[in-house]
């Protein structure tokens, strides 16, 4: 197997009223610590029209937090690709490659809230299309001098991306998937499927099988070089502790999850997150001491395979003293466990 990478999920989400430029300043030390931890990647998600909560946007937050993290690859997790045009993400994220020095994991999705694809002229409908026909583009954009070619809401004709990525041919390729048809869409299109935090352990067991079939389908004869997971977690002395800590942040969360209607998009059986705190966190998000954090994290990596952690440790309202303290003991007690136990 090859060596596991610990990654950090800097949501960039806060309450209502938060003072966003107090938060962004946290933001850069919590990438400053990351770095200096020698946690791997820092990851932004993407999201529009985000009430209840205050959002930074993912373009403009990784373009200026690469500067207080030099050492760490970038990931942008996930780019709402059917709301966007080819020609656009592939100059700009090809910029943030060559700004980094390198570093960008471009991770894309299909996305699942109304709000967004109206705002985007577009519906949920046509998200699948949409999504590889844009896929499609950039990719032909980063490797191609000029491209022609005609899609459902856009059309390139001698179109160019003067400014290709610093990884050549291009920069990894997660998609990040809940539902099976998109998992087999992972398999086909990208270098990874981006497993999920939402899904519990029993459907992620299920989907990976589904997975495998999907790669091997596809002339696939192996799990990927750098294959992802992204886990809730929080440590403390004991999992009561670590339940009783993050319930007011990690409920806030999730209730807008919810609202949202991300579980209409989950499997079926594992598509409510309104459920009770108790019941939301069964066999889903990692608590614990340090040695069951990582004695839960090393089950994993047998189980399924996967190689590359995305933990999330922030949530909306959480103090920063506690988002410090989970990074360092992740670093210092966790990540060091995790490898000696494998």
């Amino acid at each position: 197997m090859a060596d596991i990478k610990f990654s950090l999920f800097n949501r960039g989400q806060n309450p209502l009223g938060d003072d966003m430029q107090v938060r962004f300043r946290e933001a850069c030390e919590q990438a400053r610590l990351a770095d200096k931890l020698g946690y791997d990647t820092l990851m932004k998600g993407s999201h529009y029209s985000a009430y209840p909560l205050l959002d930074f946007q993912q373009v403009p937050f990784l373009a200026r937090i690469m500067t207080e993290a030099p050492n760490m690859r970038l990931c942008a997790g996930i780019v709402l690709l059917p709301l966007q045009k080819p020609l656009d993400i592939a100059e700009t994220f090809a910029n943030i490659d060559v700004m980094s020095g390198g570093k960008l994991i471009f991770g894309v999705g299909v996305g699942y809230r109304d709000v967004e694809f109206q705002a985007f002229g577009t519906t949920m409908k046509d998200a699948g299309k949409r999504f590889e026909e844009n896929l499609e583009a950039v990719k032909r954009l980063w490797t191609e001098e000029k491209v022609t070619m005609a899609g459902s809401h856009f059309t390139l004709t001698d179109a160019s991306c003067p400014v290709k990525p610093a990884q050549q041919p291009m920069p990894l390729i997660w998609v990040g998937a809940n539902a099976d048809v998109a998992i087999k869409r992972a398999a086909r299109v990208a270098d990874a499927w981006f497993v999920n935090p939402h899904n519990r352990l029993d459907t992620i067991a299920r989907q990976m099988d589904v997975y495998k079939q999907a790669l091997e389908d596809n002339g696939k004869t192996s799990l990927p070089t750098d294959f992802p997971m992204m886990r809730e977690v929080v440590v403390a002395k004991s999992r009561e502790e670590a339940m009783r800590l993050a319930e007011p942040y990690l409920k806030a969360k999730y209730d807008a999850y919810h609202e949202w209607g991300q579980d209409k998009v989950m499997p079926k059986g594992d598509d409510d997150l309104g459920l009770l705190y108790e019941d939301l966190v069964r066999d889903r998000f990692l608590f614990g001491s340090p040695e069951e954090v990582s004695n839960q994290i090393v089950d994993i990596i047998k189980r399924f395979g996967v190689n590359h952690f995305v933990f999330g440790v922030q949530f909306p309202g959480m103090p920063q003293t506690m988002v410090l303290d989970q990074m360092q003991m992740l670093a210092e007690e966790v990540f060091p466990a995790v490898r000696s136990g494998l």
